[in-house]
């Protein structure tokens, strides 16, 4: 495949993965902001393209949603959130097509059509936060699904990108597989971050390195990783008891550990065998944003969870992944 053929849709896949990452920064601030129900309803606000302003538009607002009274900062939190989100869709819809349009030319058209389906899932998980009532499963999985785009994505620009690693690494070749185990431990601590963030846990340990003192006797996971909790009219601030909240705090920071643990072997390992400048720099990419992330959990703890602190540590978990999907991939294909 000639990259030049292409070059218009990798130059659209780098806007999008642009927008992308300020999506995936907008939702984490939006929910560390509590304005996951800044709208009480969707794809608009209150009836409304953008936010009540207007005394008149205010009225009507409350009087459709008694039980939801209007704060303009939340709802314009949430509903930035929903335009840019929506503007990352609609570029997603123009690769996808422009791939079907170039199918014959050789270009990758699954996985364009791979993304446009995960985004509309990904907006239908969107409107189920808000109708489910910040449902821990659902905030969970829109989480996720902002990280799946946004890699997907990432492997498409890497896909339309012609290029090879010169320097005989062959015998980095089998630390692919390791890639790929990297990738499915971080998704899954990742998934971890959101579970906890989604049950309002962040806060509830508040000690390095694991919890304070006695959190072995407060352990239970009868409730604490229910995906379907008991009926509620608002999961808002959470639902599950002290105990639970510790339970997957804990579980947040041990997978933590053992996530940091894997990547900075593999990223060392690496290093050490790499005789092309290409994995030396991957490596030592894949070290400093990991050592970024820790330093920002650590911070997190540290400080009580700033606002500024957790929305990076949303991000740089992103970056994290990229640069091992960028690691990994390389590993398999390009040398």
């Amino acid at each position: 495949m000639r990259t030049q053929s292409f070059s218009d849709i990798r130059k659209l896949v780098f806007v999008s993965i642009l927008l992308a990452i300020l999506v995936v920064s907008l939702g984490a601030y939006t929910r560390l902001t509590h304005a996951g129900l800044g709208c009480p309803d969707w794809p608009g606000c209150y009836g409304l393209i953008d936010v009540p302003e207007t005394t008149e538009q205010i009225v009507a607002a409350e009087q459709a949603f008694p039980e939801r009274p209007v704060e303009p900062e939340k709802a314009w939190n949430e509903m930035i959130h929903r335009y840019f989100a929506g503007s990352l869709g609609l570029l997603i819809l123009a690769i996808a097509l422009m791939s079907l349009k170039r199918r014959s030319q050789g270009g990758p058209v699954g996985l364009p059509l791979l993304i446009l389906f995960v985004v509309i899932f990904q907006a239908a998980l969107g409107m189920w936060t808000v109708t489910m009532k910040l449902m821990p499963v659902v905030v969970m999985g829109h989480l996720l699904g902002g990280f799946t785009t946004l890699c997907l994505l990432f492997l498409l620009y890497l896909r339309l990108s012609d290029y090879r690693v010169p320097g005989g690494d062959f015998a980095l070749k089998k630390y692919a597989k390791f890639g790929f185990i990297g990738i499915f431990i971080l998704a899954g601590q990742i998934g971890l971050g959101g579970w906890t963030s989604s049950n309002y846990a962040a806060l509830t340990c508040t000690e390095l390195p694991i919890c304070q003192a006695g959190w072995t006797e407060q352990l239970t996971f009868e409730e604490s990783f229910d995906l379907i909790p008991p009926e509620k009219e608002s999961y808002e601030f959470g639902h599950l008891d002290h105990a639970s909240r510790v339970t997957i705090h804990v579980m947040h920071r041990i997978g933590a550990i053992v996530t940091a643990v894997y990547l900075l072997w593999l990223a060392i390992s690496i290093y050490r065998k790499a005789q092309s400048p290409f994995f030396r720099n991957a490596a030592m990419s894949l070290g400093f944003i990991l050592s970024v992330q820790v330093g920002l959990g650590i911070s997190n703890v540290w400080f009580s969870l700033p606002l500024s602190v957790a929305v990076s540590h949303n991000v740089v978990a992103a970056m994290l992944m990229m640069s091992l999907i960028t690691m990994t991939y390389s590993l398999k294909r390009k040398i």
